[in-house]
């Protein structure tokens, strides 16, 4: 599910390229700015990165400080990848997710739009998507200590 998902993600990035293209034309060759499309590349951006994110850790894809792992054995990874899930993404999991709570319902409570002027006014569905980031990595916890346990 969690590739399934990610590859979903991925595959916007073509249209985040479509976006952006069509944002330097417009701006360069039109002389017309478009305050709305820059906007979208950037949540676009955001919900790319937060809905790809399990899929990078699960396919350890991941950015990793490798002095040690890189030349241990495969048990001595088994392990570290568990220790590294228990001490380093349970609490970004549970932190992320504690904080992102607060923070979603309040945006969603004002239907909050954005400040610029000729902004989207859906900011609050694109908060939404923080929820996407410790639900995705809890699946993938889940797997990597249940692997790394046996």
């Amino acid at each position: 599910m969690i590739e399934k998902v990610g590859r979903f993600f991925a595959n916007l990035l073509l249209v985040l390229v479509a976006l952006n293209f069509i944002v330097v034309m417009s701006r360069y060759l039109l002389g017309i700015g478009q305050p709305a499309l820059q906007e979208l590349i950037l949540y676009l951006h955001a919900v790319i990165f937060l809905g790809c994110a399990a899929w990078a850790y699960q396919d350890d894809e991941h950015v990793r400080v490798d002095i040690f792992y890189r030349d241990s054995l495969p048990s001595w990874k088994k392990r570290i990848n568990f220790f590294g899930a228990i001490f380093l993404l349970l609490p970004t999991i549970i932190v992320t997710g504690f904080y992102s709570i607060d923070f979603v319902i309040a945006s969603w409570e004002i239907t909050e739009a954005s400040t610029e002027p000729g902004g989207l006014p859906f900011v609050y569905l694109q908060k939404t998507i923080l929820f996407l980031f410790p639900v995705f990595l809890s699946f993938v916890f889940i797997k990597e200590v249940v692997s790394g346990w046996k």
